[in-house]
């Protein structure tokens, strides 16, 4: 082979290589960027599913914790000997954000206080200032009164899942008496009790002096202790760790 010819075969070798090289190098790349998305995909997942985790409800235990009415109308859900950490829950009936609270974490709230680690109280209150909504939140109020201790909770339950719209009159008297009746509240004072109205001077005298004690600015306000946990509140996980740190 000729000294021209060899040249010629050298350049076609180093060519050669530096296409391979090229073709190497371009699916390196591609590697790497598939790599990447996946590591970034996987990473979005986990992060969905924790958080999914982290906002998904409990299933509430039918064996609920004893519950009894306090003098000024707070109901106190806890195990016999339950005396602390307490939760302490400012709902209003007609409040939309306290019925996503009943939906989220109210079976949290429920189990919790069923596997006596927390004693919970729950204050009803009349947030709003203008009618319908004030005295739609008045009248559930009340009729709550008037439900044995042994209803209260189905009934509380009850109300939030019949809540009206904020622009319309509901929370109607004869509506409030049937849904006692579909709960299994056979008193037969019940019905008197709520189309009287019976506690509903008790309600708002009660309302206004724990708004302003507690100094509580919009509903619901969950006090764990004391402090108030915010959007914990919110997020059953979260909550039930809260109360297990809080009961050590």
């Amino acid at each position: 082979m000729g000294k021209a010819a060899r040249n010629t075969a050298v350049r076609e070798r180093v060519r050669a290589q530096r296409e391979a090289e090229k073709r190497r190098e371009k699916i390196r790349r591609i590697v790497t960027t598939v790599t990447v998305a996946v590591v970034a995909v996987a990473a979005i997942a986990a992060g969905w599913w924790y958080s999914a985790q982290q906002g998904r409800s409990e299933t509430a235990t039918e064996n609920l914790a004893p519950i009894s009415r306090q003098s000024d109308g707070s109901i106190v859900m806890a195990k016999a000997g339950v005396e602390s950490p307490v939760l302490e829950i400012y709902e209003d009936f007609q409040c939309p954000a306290c019925k996503l609270l009943e939906e989220t974490s109210g079976p949290t709230i429920k189990n919790l206080a069923a596997e006596g680690r927390v004693k919970v109280v729950f204050h009803t209150v009349t947030i709003f200032g203008q009618d319908p909504t004030r005295a739609n939140s008045v009248r559930a109020a009340a009729a709550a009164r008037c439900v044995p201790e042994d209803k209260w909770m189905a009934y509380h339950d009850k109300l939030f899942e019949e809540q009206p719209s904020e622009t319309v009159e509901g929370f109607k008297v004869d509506d409030l008496v049937g849904w006692g009746e579909d709960v299994g509240v056979s008193d037969p004072a019940f019905e008197k009790c709520v189309t009287s109205q019976q506690h509903a001077q008790a309600h708002t005298d009660n309302s206004d002096k724990v708004l302003k004690a507690e100094n509580i600015q919009g509903t619901p306000t969950v006090r764990l202790n004391g402090t108030d946990l915010g959007d914990t509140a919110f997020s059953p996980a979260q909550l039930r760790e809260a109360v297990l740190q809080a009961a050590k």
